[in-house]
């Protein structure tokens, strides 16, 4: 018998049971989706994870200051000033794995242009801060010299800022007042979207760092020097944790700090807590696929269950095609040819609905998630070969039959 023959006579015969044939493919229906749409989850969650670090930029290290004690009393992260301009210059100049150090002033307030206004956050930075964030200018031009040593009033903006003090309109040689001083604008940011923490990186204004520190901030002269962080980019290729243990060491001998002494400062390698989100959303990715996996498993026995049930159903038949000339394979053939229709059919359906559905999720709910054409030729496959693995023993009980036996059955 051809293959074409057995296909149509497989067919037929789940045409006659259309509820049961329906009811047995659900399973594998709801296996397939399952598995899509926990893996589309899993490759968005894992991608934006991704687009953090890139945003944030590669081998980065942050410095802040620690806590210092007065009057007996200890003050929290971040209450005393203890790094300063210079510390950032000290570990370029002497620790041969850093790249570059970008000290930074930090402040908040209302910006104005016009009639708009609107709340954001301020840096004030060195040259070194763009390259160790790894954020290109989109329009206009960086800061000169010139700006930079001389408190020039000047400012880059972020998108988002742009966005709400100027619409449309192109905000360059446009006046913003921060803290009632004027900043030109000379430079829009490339747009970075949310930190992990789910901060808008581009609701920010960049300026110099002495013009943040004598113009809009207005630093006091015990304060005169001091920064708020320095961030740090290690060298391509060098050793993130050697680099910041001589970076520790570096400012532990500048801040004369005694052996046993507290550090008065805190170092945060931002790469290793990214990274190690990254490690959990892949761990996390395949468990919902493995989870998913179980429903294919269970539609897979089902297959079995039915298939068994049609074995001894249709016996007398089985036995009539083998008493006019059917051989054992032509039988085990057309059982395992109707196990796996069951199984491509409603693995195709399957696909249908993991993907409808895993685009639902991203439009409704606003999870991330990405499609992946291995993904869904993985599921599809999978069900091919539930439909062949659990259909062999029923088929292959099917063959076995003899033909006397099978005439005989009531």
């Amino acid at each position: 018998m051809n293959f074409s023959a057995t296909l149509r006579i497989a067919l037929l015969a789940l045409r006659i049971n259309k509820m049961r044939s329906a009811l047995t493919m659900l399973g594998i229906i709801i296996g397939v989706a399952a598995v899509i749409v926990m893996i589309a989850v899993g490759n968005g969650a894992q991608a934006r994870v991704e687009a953090q670090i890139k945003s944030l930029g590669s081998n980065i290290i942050m410095v802040l200051s620690g806590s210092m004690m007065s009057g007996g009393a200890r003050g929290g992260s971040g209450s005393q000033p203890t790094i300063f301009e210079e510390d950032a210059t000290a570990m370029m100049r002497e620790v041969d794995e850093i790249q570059a150090a970008a000290p930074t002033l930090r402040g908040a307030g209302q910006a104005i242009a016009g009639n708009a206004n609107w709340s954001t956050i301020f840096y004030g930075i060195t040259p070194e801060y763009l390259e160790v964030r790894e954020w290109p200018i989109i329009e206009g031009r960086g800061f000169e010299p010139a700006e930079i040593n001389g408190s020039g009033k000047v400012v880059l903006i972020g998108q988002t800022v742009a966005e709400n003090l100027f619409g449309t309109a192109s905000p360059l040689d446009q006046v913003i007042r921060v803290r009632k001083v004027p900043l030109t604008v000379i430079g829009v940011l490339e747009p970075k979207g949310q930190s992990m923490t789910g901060q808008d990186q581009d609701d920010v204004l960049l300026m110099p760092l002495s013009t943040a520190r004598t113009r809009v901030l207005g630093v006091t002269q015990s304060k005169a020097r001091s920064v708020s962080s320095i961030m740090v980019k290690v060298k391509e290729g060098a050793d993130m944790a050697t680099g910041e243990a001589r970076m520790r060491e570096l400012l532990r001998q500048r801040h004369r700090l005694q052996p046993g002494q507290d550090d008065d400062f805190y170092v945060r390698n931002l790469s290793e807590i990214l990274q190690a989100q990254e490690a959990s959303s892949k761990i996390m990715a395949l468990l919902l696929a493995a989870v998913a996996s179980v429903s294919l498993l269970v539609g897979g026995i089902g297959i079995m269950n039915i298939m068994l049930v049609s074995v001894t159903e249709r016996t007398r038949e089985i036995g009539l095609r083998m008493a006019v000339g059917a051989r054992g394979r032509d039988i085990l053939t057309q059982f395992l040819v109707e196990a796996v229709t069951l199984s491509l059919i409603g693995g195709l359906i399957g696909i249908v609905l993991g993907v409808s559905t895993a685009m639902l999720i991203a439009k409704l709910a606003g999870w991330p998630t990405a499609l992946s054409a291995a993904a869904i030729i993985l599921a599809a496959g999978f069900a091919a070969i539930i439909g062949v693995f659990f259909g062999y023993y029923p088929a292959r009980k099917a063959s076995r039959l003899l033909p006397i036996d099978a005439l005989r059955y009531e």
